[in-house]
């Protein structure tokens, strides 16, 4: 039956009626079959082979896993990397101080001998992909228990690893696609000795900060430029200052010619995680339970950064990055849900999954196998709605927000290590608990996090469900008599975890002094107590049910294809290297309203108030746009393009992913979602949902005529594609 599945999937996908352009995340291995065709309908130029190939350089050669969470470019032949500012954000606020604030202030390497290495970061090429779904599934059957399935599924894959053709230095994995009904096997090569080379200043790079996130008209100038080193021979190693820049197997010419509505464009990348074939009631309950709890916690949280943040220039460079990361998501479940309720996500969903039944039940060889799933699924997803809400809010609150809490949790490992093995082991690790404790105090402020606390721990009393919290939170909220703020004043003054001083010194001179007084600290005991009623009473029976809606998704997955011939379905996005493609193109998401595809430089003026923390920029910016000082990258009408949009299907981890034209040259940078948009990782609707991408004469811009940068600018192969003409 499997390989009866593949095969008709296959012939489906190849004669099938189309899908709509924009719709999708496709393997490129795949795209001479399934989209070339198609593709070239909408005006692209290359061929499939140009874009991936394994004989050949291809335009996969340019595309790098930049972090393992987002994705890069090489747009030189000496291995300079383009990615978005806020994919490097956190490398450059690592490398600032309140002295060299590259940050804040921007930074442009005058030589590479100015090229700040960036510790721990790496980016990792796809040298192929293979179908490897035979031999992942070998030995396995329909009729296996779903845990004896996964245990022989991971066998299997370890022996697909360990005898796949590879050089000694690349390495290999297996992602499981269209919910572990086909498994592809990636070869890679992961460099890790990579470089911080410029960035223009965080008023530029994340201009419009939370109010413009998710949202057009965007006016972002979102980059940042790394560099790649190997050794002599080009291969990866660890930061020597022995290594020379990366020469590519190919690298990304750069297209001055702009864009206009209709231009074919292409997102190729690492997209992170959808869902688009979730039945009707989980959608539902991402609505009504799931983004509700983890918007309500962020909101405390943000709250409480904002303020601290507006209020101290120390604390805004300490913070962005934190605030950034919980900010991003935040907004997007907001967007997410109002979009899933304003497209009627819910009710479109059941009436799919209503024709889907009616067509299972017309095929007595279907009726049988697949004549219950929707039952089955719907059952186990009322099982699961019982622990939702106090599970998001245990796991926010206990792990994700309050970062006394995230300390005691990274330090559960050092005290298994002294109780397991012994302060002589533990003294080995005293360097790599020291590192970690340096990295994480050189930020963090106790009195935030202290304010944090107190706003959320009223929350976990009051929305977690008694029977899921922990027991030693309940008794300690009683005693203070639910007073939070005394709670979190008398917990943060207790607690060595918030004095970095003394947990610093103890650390260096005796780690296990350390590691026994933080079992008895009272933060790391109230943190541990909530961890783990969040495993025990929440987590493992929430598996248990996900498990069996793991198996029953994997079946209608399987039946889908199966049901509507008529359909091409793509595979949900898993961190793998996808195409997305579409055109240029603006949107009316509501009545009355009607968004132009394109920005320009006179919006970022329009926009600009001295001193605001989301829209103040350099006078130097302001002087150049006054005086039209635009150099070779103004548009044909004579402004400065800053962002334009596209109906590319994009999510997470397409951040920094290049914008592609016609001809394989770079047109733009993506970074963002148009907010009506941003219910797209779970249901797409082609009218509405946008990607927004930095166009890349804006990127040219600001790295010459703003940083005064020119020299990378030389580096770059500039073309014009629409005239033939190089220049």
């Amino acid at each position: 039956m499997k390989k009866n599945l593949l095969l008709l999937w296959a012939v489906l996908l190849t004669f099938g009626a189309p899908l709509r352009a924009s719709d999708g995340m496709w393997l490129p291995l795949l795209l001479k079959q399934l989209n070339e065709a198609e593709m070239k309908g909408l005006g692209m130029k290359m061929s499939a082979e140009d874009i991936y190939s394994v004989n050949k350089s291809s335009l996969k050669d340019a595309i790098v896993h930049f972090g393992g969470g987002c994705t890069g470019e090489v747009i030189s032949d000496k291995g300079l990397i383009l990615t978005n500012h806020h994919c490097g954000e956190g490398r450059i606020q690592a490398l600032s101080t309140m002295q060299n604030n590259y940050y804040a202030d921007g930074y442009w390497a005058k030589s590479m001998s100015e090229e700040m290495p960036s510790k721990g970061l790496f980016v990792t090429f796809i040298i192929r992909i293979e179908d490897v779904t035979k031999a992942v599934l070998e030995n396995v059957s329909a009729e296996m228990p779903e845990p004896m399935r996964q245990l022989q599924v991971e066998r299997n894959i370890a022996a697909v690893r360990e005898a796949a053709a590879r050089e000694s230095w690349q390495e290999t994995q297996v992602k499981p696609f269209f919910h572990g009904n086909q498994y592809y096997l990636f070869v890679t090569e992961t460099y890790r000795d990579i470089r911080f080379v410029g960035a223009p200043p965080a008023s530029i790079g994340s201009f419009g900060k939370d109010t413009d996130n998710w949202v057009w008209p965007r006016h972002t100038g979102d980059f940042s430029l790394f560099r790649i080193y190997a050794d002599k021979n080009n291969r990866p190693a660890e930061y020597s200052a022995d290594n020379v820049p990366f020469k590519p197997r190919h690298f990304l010419p750069i297209s001055l010619d702009g864009v206009q509505e209709g231009d074919f464009t292409m997102i190729f990348g690492f997209p992170g995680a959808t869902n688009a074939y979730l039945p009707a009631i989980a959608v539902q309950q991402t609505i009504e339970i799931m983004n509700p709890a983890r918007i309500d916690v962020r909101n405390k949280t943000l709250g409480v950064y904002d303020a601290a943040m507006r209020a101290d220039a120390q604390v805004r460079l300490q913070y962005v990055s934190k605030q950034a990361r919980l900010a991003n998501s935040w907004k997007k479940w907001i967007g997410e849900k109002q979009g899933l309720e304003a497209a009627d996500a819910v009710n479109k969903k059941l009436a799919f999954e209503a024709e889907f039944q009616r067509r299972v039940m017309a095929k007595e060889e279907w009726k049988w196998k697949y004549g219950t799933l929707l039952d089955d699924l719907n059952a186990k997803y009322k099982d699961l709605r019982v622990y939702l809400q106090s599970l998001e809010y245990g796991l926010e609150i206990g792990s994700r927000n309050i970062e006394l809490f995230q300390l005691a949790n990274s330090l559960q490992s050092y005290v298994n290590i002294l109780d397991n093995n012994g302060a002589q082991e533990l003294a080995k690790r005293g360097p790599a608990l020291v590192s970690y404790l340096e990295g994480f105090y050189k930020d963090y402020r106790p009195e935030i996090d202290q304010k944090v606390f107190a706003e959320l721990m009223a929350l976990y009393i009051g929305k977690v469900k008694a029977d899921f919290m922990a027991n030693t939170a309940v008794e300690q909220a009683t005693s203070y008599g639910k007073n939070y703020d005394q709670w979190a004043s008398e917990l943060f003054s207790e607690s060595i975890l918030t004095k970095p001083g003394t947990a610093l010194q103890m650390a260096r001179v005796k780690p296990d002094d350390l590691i026994n007084a933080v079992k008895n600290d009272p933060a790391y005991l109230l943190a541990r107590a909530i961890v783990a009623a969040n495993n025990d009473k929440l987590s493992k029976p929430v598996s248990s049910i996900r498990l069996d809606i793991d198996r029953l998704q994997r079946q209608y997955m399987e039946a889908m294809m199966l049901a509507f011939p008529e359909k091409r379905f793509f595979p949900d996005a898993n961190s793998t290297l996808r195409i997305g493609y579409g055109q240029v193109r603006g949107s009316q998401p509501k009545d009355g309203i009607l968004y132009q595809p394109i920005t320009y430089l006179d919006g970022v003026v329009e926009k600009y108030k001295p001193g605001d923390y989301e829209y103040d920029v350099p006078a130097k910016l302001i002087q150049l746009h006054k005086n039209k000082d635009f150099g070779p990258y103004a548009a044909a009408n004579g402004k400065m393009p800053v962002a334009f949009t596209g109906n590319n299907h994009t999510t997470g981890g397409n951040s920094g992913s290049p914008a592609i034209d016609a001809h394989g040259n770079l047109i733009g940078l993506n970074f963002d979602r148009q907010w009506e948009g941003t219910m797209s990782d779970i249901f797409y609707d082609p009218e509405i949902c946008r990607n927004i991408m930095v166009d890349i004469r804006y990127v040219l811009f600001l790295i010459d005529k703003f940083g005064g940068a020119g020299h990378l600018v030389k580096e770059m192969k500039l073309v014009r594609p629409k005239t033939g003409s190089r220049k």
